[in-house]
């Protein structure tokens, strides 16, 4: 019987041992996650597991629904301490999901805490785990998991303040103009108060969004990010995008798509003149639940992948920004993994694009294999840009350990075979897991 979550932990041969010996140990480079700068800045320090785990994180929160947990002891008004009892309580539920090796992962690579939790120990981690937190503030663990770049996820109207060097690690805005692109008054009143002025045409918006896509690139930015329930439209043109904008308060879903697709030519444009990245995060059906959404708000763990994409839209989408030279290098994120191969053939036809990690519903044993598979199988796998967090929780650098051990048991599976040499294997296990994303970035 194999030790629980020993050293072998996912690495089913020799030469998937050997490969991840190579690679635990690399620094992280994380080019997508929702943490918050403040945090990192100031140096936060956590008062108890509950609050690492089952502050922000709707992973946690979405598996304790599904196992009938009441939403006091999730988002609601219990202690951290009565939360963090419900979730060891149907811990052992969770076998073959994410959260159950992530959790494990957490324990034994934060705290040395080798038990599997349940309610039976779930008193006793509690309090080593506190007592290890007493020393273990953002920087310490931050230098725990090596982690040497983090790019957050950031409003245009934001301050940057808390952007810079924390500690040994480089942590640098996103923009993420979602808000403003879909029309939201919220979003858009955000935006005139960082510039100072109104923003009641097409040309207003466009000349804000540049400025602020400016400032974002003097404090370090190099990615910009658009998470989209739809893909893009063809371009409707200046004059047509310039109409519907002046009367953005009555218009149509249809029309509201028609503004948002043309200010997504004008941004990948920007993007492309500046070097920087475009993320694409697509195929998402968020807040399904409109009552718990009233309660709970936004991101909270009621967001669903979307059963139908029209991926064929990114082929006018690329085309055209292609032949006005404006074609950024791209990642392509899909919630509905069935999109994948066609995304992956989409890339052979146009260089500049890339196909992101296995994301959110997809970050499982079998959706990490599953997306190498068809990585290796449709487009290369040795260009791979690895693994991120897209997370809201400093435990969840975890998740590369996870990561690298998957891909070492995938590579190492072709060596084991005779279908692939160990010195290449090597060099793709450092390509994917560190120098790929560090070249696409350019830091």
């Amino acid at each position: 019987m194999k030790d629980f979550f020993g050293d072998l932990l996912l690495l089913n041969t020799p030469s998937a041992e050997l490969l991840y010996k190579e690679v635990k140990d690399l620094p992280i480079i994380d080019y997508h996650c929702h943490l918050n700068e403040n945090e990192l800045r100031n140096n936060h320090r956590f008062e108890n597991l509950g609050e690492l785990w089952l502050a922000a994180d709707h992973y946690k929160w979405r598996a304790m629904r599904l196992c009938g947990v009441d939403e006091k002891y999730i988002t609601g008004d219990a202690s951290f301490y009565e939360k963090y009892l419900k979730y060891a309580e149907i811990f052992p539920l969770l076998c073959g999901g994410p959260l159950y090796y992530w959790t494990q992962l957490e324990l034994k690579l934060l705290f040395g805490i080798t038990d599997s939790l349940c309610s039976e120990n779930a008193e006793k981690i509690w309090n080593t785990a506190n007592e290890a937190l007493k020393t273990l503030d953002a920087s310490a663990i931050l230098r725990r998991f090596k982690v040497e770049y983090v790019a957050t996820t950031d409003d245009p109207a934001s301050a940057l303040a808390a952007h810079g060097m924390c500690g040994e690690t480089n942590v640098r805005p996103t923009f993420r103009p979602d808000f403003v692109l879909n029309l939201d008054e919220a979003a858009i009143a955000r935006l005139e108060g960082a510039v100072g002025y109104k923003v009641d045409t097409l040309e207003e918006v466009k000349r804000a969004l540049k400025e602020r896509l400016d400032y974002f690139i003097s404090k370090g930015c190099c990615i910009a990010d658009h998470g989209m329930d739809f893909l893009p439209m063809a371009d409707c043109g200046e004059a047509r995008a310039a109409e519907l904008y002046a009367r953005r308060a009555s218009l149509s879903f249809e029309e509201k798509q028609e503004v948002f697709s043309h200010l997504m030519y004008f941004m990948a444009a920007l993007y492309a003149k500046n070097g920087m990245v475009m993320q694409l995060h697509f195929a998402t059906f968020r807040n399904v639940n409109g009552a718990m959404f009233a309660r709970c708000g936004r991101d909270a763990g009621f967001d669903i992948m979307r059963g139908n994409v029209d991926t064929d839209r990114l082929i006018p989408f690329f085309d055209t920004l292609a032949q006005r030279d404006s074609l950024p290098k791209t990642v392509l994120y899909s919630l509905n993994p069935a999109c994948v191969p066609s995304l992956a053939t989409l890339s052979g036809a146009f260089p500049n694009v890339r196909i992101g990690a296995a994301w959110w519903f997809s970050d499982t044993v079998e959706g990490i294999r599953r997306q190498l598979e068809t990585v290796s199988e449709y487009a290369v796998l040795g260009t791979n840009l690895g693994m991120l967090t897209d997370s809201r929780s400093l435990a969840s650098y975890v998740r590369f350990d996870f990561f690298r051990r998957i891909l070492a048991d995938f590579v190492g599976g072709y060596v084991e075979r005779g279908e692939y040499d160990l010195a290449s294997a090597k060099k793709l296990m450092y390509a994917v897991c560190y120098g790929n994303v560090k070249a696409f970035l350019n830091i």
